[in-house]
């Protein structure tokens, strides 16, 4: 099965760009910008989601923003915001641009002009900061009737290469040529194994398996990002059914003999797994299990749950508008 693929919505009018907002339009980045460069430049993917008429939440956008000032530490980007800080910016430009249904912000740090005085050329040191923030609507895009998986031929990067656990957008030159090549050979996505021949994630997101009543997923020492979702799954798993994740090396050859399989990522929530490499997963469409889970979340990220994790959701329009 394919995914939903549609016309990518148009970004806000407004955005927050170096300690302001402004409108999209006004924004300048110059040709030598050192992250257009050398991609040194850390980003976040976070999602708001309608709750009623007029009211949407952000979820889980102060871990969000923590993971990114991590990442932004490895690279030497000074982000000069707290994470609570960086959740209030988010749900203003959220209120700016009028998002009150399902909505994307995209945060990025970065390296932007050399200081007086240092030699054009490969730095961390001796060059600027900056921090863009975008917003978008945005819907559930990947179908919830499965998608279809292929193992790349292409390695994931190795933290000891490039630290996994950062979203340097330098590093996603590797995500694009994997996901390339499963569009090129029909597929939806595609499956990283890392550089010992195991399985790592997605091409932009996390991998689950469940075989025999168990549910795995790679270890965080497979070179995986440490997905923001998935640590929700693997709290919601427990919580709701009683189920501790198991989280380890997986084989490649497991993935064959999967009876279901999910990924799960900010962009494309939980999505079954229900072919690979040509091979119907399990029955070849989504399990118990996957569905559980994918109730669980929209309950989650809806603000259903009455009894979901405290400081989660973080609602968008409880401040009035500023203008």
């Amino acid at each position: 099965m394919s995914a939903d693929r549609t016309a990518a919505p148009a970004a806000g009018q407004w955005v927050f760009h170096n300690g302001d907002f402004i409108l999209a339009a006004e924004v300048r980045l110059g040709p030598s910008l050192q992250a257009l460069q050398y991609g040194t430049g850390v980003f976040e993917g976070i999602r708001s989601y309608a709750a009623g008429p007029d009211s949407a939440h952000l979820y889980r956008a102060r871990d969000h923003f923590a993971r990114m000032i991590g990442s932004a530490r490895i690279l030497r980007i000074a982000v000069h915001h707290s994470a609570a800080e960086l959740v209030e910016i988010a749900a203003e430009l959220l209120r700016r641009n009028g998002h009150t249904g399902d909505a994307y912000l995209r945060p990025l740090a970065y390296k932007a002009a050399l200081e007086p005085g240092v030699p054009f050329g490969v730095r961390l040191q001796g060059v600027s900061s900056a921090l863009t923030m975008v917003s978008l609507p945005m819907s559930s895009y990947m179908s919830k009737e499965g998608i279809s998986c292929g193992v790349s031929s292409w390695r994931r990067i190795p933290d000891s290469s490039l630290p996994a656990r950062a979203k340097i957008t330098g590093a996603y030159a590797n995500n694009a040529l994997a996901s390339d090549e499963a569009t090129a050979a029909g597929y939806d996505d595609a499956i990283f194994l890392n550089q010992a021949g195991h399985v790592a994630e997605a091409s932009t997101s996390n991998i689950f398996l469940v075989r025999a009543g168990r549910v795995i997923t790679p270890s965080h020492d497979s070179d995986i990002l440490e997905g923001i979702t998935r640590d929700s799954v693997i709290s919601l798993l427990r919580r709701k059914g009683g189920i501790e994740v198991e989280q380890r090396t997986v084989l490649r050859s497991e993935l064959c003999t999967a009876d279901e399989m999910f990924l799960t990522g900010t962009g494309c929530e939980i999505v079954p797994v229900v072919a690979l490499d040509g091979r119907p997963v399990g029955s070849g469409t989504p399990g118990p299990v996957t569905r559980t889970v994918m109730d669980a979340y929209d309950q989650s990220v809806r603000s259903r749950d009455p009894h979901d994790h405290p400081g989660w959701l973080t609602p968008v329009h409880a401040i009035p508008v500023h203008h």
